[in-house]
């Protein structure tokens, strides 16, 4: 707050400092920075973008408490971190299995977003854009296509995310909690020996090095989305916030974009490097899904809130019978 009134004061456009995991040099970070020139010349003064990549402001739930206390504006954030805000978030992104396509996910999202930005406003955020980067795979030391195949090895989870940690658990997985910053590192040295990822993140933090084998399974996807302290959005003015919703409106969406078509040329690319794909045969799936199913009823009790979990459950009968009358 000190460094918006700062800036004001001297009449200079307001800062607004914006955290994420995204590595430097991937489509995350050159959308955020478009965006940063949208924000800057938007009418009414608008506002100038400081990006922070890396992680260099921390693992998610330390990003979020550092817009709590001033220290931040923005953040791009996962579901996992958007969580920290407002758990009905979750929804879509610890539902594993339950999307068949990536446009059921687009179809569910639209339908859930109005509701998400009025929970995170009633908790002091304005959440500015929101999509995903695509389909999460099984990255591993060793070759593994099963769940079975999983479970002996050490995989990777978020920190600080309890509730997952201990499905992973009662499903039989080793779980073993890390921030993002840190998988690389723990691939390395055989702290974890798998992972779920993006394919493009997995390609920008080099996991393919140490875990050499991809499961093409479409798991989860990876949601995300940009927020921005109210305190931080009241500052502009009207016509600043109009311009810059509709630029970060416009970054979700173009991060989706790229970073689905990124997705198939990070795993070609990955192969080139020595990455070995194991394809996911309908025994695979097979197995997968009936796994996901089982967790389903502890998932919606503990993981994700039962009228969310009920809603995505709703919007997708919605859709496919709306695919299907076609």
């Amino acid at each position: 707050m000190a460094g918006l009134l700062a800036s004001a004061a001297a009449g200079a456009p307001p800062r607004i400092r914006l955290a994420t995991l995204a590595p430097k040099g991937t489509a995350f970070e050159r959308v955020l920075l478009e965006m940063g020139e949208q924000w800057r010349n938007a009418p009414g003064g608008g506002a100038r973008l400081i990006l922070y990549t890396d992680g260099r402001m921390g693992g998610e739930a330390e990003v979020v408490k550092r817009m709590r206390v001033g220290q931040i504006e923005a953040a791009m954030l996962t579901a996992t971190g958007l969580a920290q805000i407002d758990d009905a978030v979750t929804a879509i992104q610890n539902m594993p299995m339950m999307f068949g396509t990536l446009d059921e996910v687009d179809y569910v999202r639209s339908k859930l977003q109005p509701d998400l930005e009025k929970r995170f406003l009633a908790r002091g955020f304005v959440l500015v854009g929101m999509g995903d980067s695509g389909w999460v795979k099984f990255f591993s030391a060793k070759p593994a296509t099963m769940p079975d195949d999983f479970k002996p090895l050490k995989l990777f989870a978020w920190a600080g995310d309890i509730k997952v940690i201990d499905l992973w658990k009662a499903a039989g997985f080793n779980p073993v909690p890390l921030e993002v910053t840190d998988i690389l590192t723990g691939l390395r040295t055989g702290l974890i020996e798998a992972v779920c990822s993006s394919p493009n993140y997995a390609l920008a933090g080099q996991f393919d090095g140490p875990a050499p084998h991809m499961l093409d399974l479409d798991w989860a996807p990876l949601v995300g989305g940009l927020v921005v302290t109210k305190d931080a959005w009241d500052r502009l003015s009207d016509p600043s916030r109009e311009a810059m919703q509709k630029a970060a409106a416009w970054a979700a969406k173009e991060i989706q974009r790229r970073s689905r078509e990124e997705n198939a040329e990070a795993v070609k690319a990955m192969q080139k490097r020595g990455l070995t794909v194991h394809p996911a045969t309908p025994a695979v799936v097979d197995a997968w899904r009936k796994m996901a199913e089982a967790a389903y009823p502890a998932i919606r009790t503990k993981s994700v809130p039962s009228d969310q979990f009920d809603r995505v459950q709703e919007l997708l009968k919605e859709y496919r019978a709306a695919q299907k009358a076609k």
